[in-house]
């Protein structure tokens, strides 16, 4: 369960408040967004109506990039592997794997911040920090570092919804959940996002969405 700053944080992230600054990027960056394009919610359908904004906000990031020295001119570490949204790289010197992700599975990329920040806050081991941001062959991505975590054991589907439902979180339809306190849906909680260490559970890639208030489960 959530202690009460953790609780402030969630319900600052959902109403689009300016969060009080941590030294991480993700923070600066989801509070710049927040400033110049506001906050809203969504859900899946509306990801065409809101191509313009993301284009917009795109835009905007590439110029907060070159103000603040945060373009990348080269991925360090070694290629590992793509999922459904990432392309991953180990970094052995720090141990960490490098993620580069152009927000695909959002609606805007304000969407990808506040999703990138609401996992640092609910899965604290697995932290996710911006190194910056890349164009490659014109697609524009960012660049985040998170610790690399290795497998001892499957994860158990069971342990994972037994975890998520004591945070607040429903099994709506395979492994999708939502938190209806705080309007949250995190989706494709299944074994390989997760991983077993020490028989404690590490949840490496999480998306989160914030839904609005009439969104109903399916």
């Amino acid at each position: 369960m959530y202690n009460d700053d953790t609780k402030k944080e969630l319900e600052n992230i959902v109403r689009g408040s300016i969060l009080k600054g941590d030294g991480n990027h993700c923070t600066t960056i989801r509070n710049f967004l927040c400033a110049s394009f506001g906050a809203s919610t969504t859900v899946k359908k509306e990801f065409e109506s809101k191509l313009l904004i993301k284009k917009e906000q795109e835009s905007s990031l590439r110029n907060y990039a070159t103000t603040h020295q945060l373009w990348i001119d080269h991925l360090p570490g070694q290629y590992l592997t793509k999922g459904g949204e990432s392309k991953v790289y180990l970094d052995i010197q720090t141990s960490s794997v490098i993620k580069i992700n152009d927000a695909v599975y959002y609606a805007t990329w304000l969407e990808y911040f506040n999703s990138l920040i609401l996992h640092n806050l609910i899965f604290k081991d697995t932290s996710y920090s911006l190194i910056g941001f890349i164009d490659i062959e014109n697609v524009f991505y960012a660049v985040v570092k998170q610790p690399f975590i290795i497998a001892e054991g499957q994860a158990s589907l069971d342990d994972i919804r037994s975890f998520l439902e004591y945070n607040g979180f429903q099994n709506v339809k395979r492994q999708d959940y939502i938190n209806k306190e705080y309007g949250l849906i995190l989706e494709d909680m299944h074994d390989e996002n997760v991983l077993l260490n020490s028989e404690k559970l590490f949840f490496i890639d999480t998306v989160f969405y914030i839904v609005a208030e009439n969104y109903s489960t399916p």
